[in-house]
């Protein structure tokens, strides 16, 4: 099997991880909603549109975790060493801040696979709730 292969196979697990714990909340007397089916057939684009869409898909931007914030003066700054401990404004287990471009764009959660860190999405933020924050 192939590292690539392992790979896939541990985010499987995870998945299946993540299924599993939803099964028992449910069962545990959490509230099934129901969404709408999307077919990914919405209204077709022009060649046009088409066109200017991937002109943008290819931009780079960069997107970066937050787990927590803390203001600390230049003094401290200036005292931090190795095994030193800054308090953040979260709590353990609260959900990260996804950010792309330094805009919120989701919650998540960390996940370990196969050594590596990831992070679950847990709440993605609506498009009308990111233009708000814009004004």
């Amino acid at each position: 099997m192939s590292t690539e292969d392992e790979d896939l196979s541990m985010w499987d697990e995870a998945l299946n991880e993540q299924a599993e714990a939803r099964e028992a909340a449910e069962e545990d007397g959490a509230e099934k909603v129901e969404l709408e089916e999307f077919d990914g057939q919405e209204a077709p684009i022009s060649g046009e549109e088409k066109r200017k869409l991937d002109a943008i898909l290819d931009i780079p931007v960069t997107i970066s975790m937050e787990v927590g914030r803390s203001n600390i003066s230049i003094r401290n700054l200036l005292q931090l060493n190795q095994g030193s401990v800054v308090e953040l404004d979260r709590v353990a287990g609260e959900a990260l801040d996804v950010l792309v471009n330094g805009t919120l764009i989701a919650h998540g959660e960390v996940v370990v696979v196969n050594d590596k860190f990831g992070i679950r999405l847990t709440d993605v933020i609506s498009q009308v709730e990111r233009i708000k924050k814009l004004k």
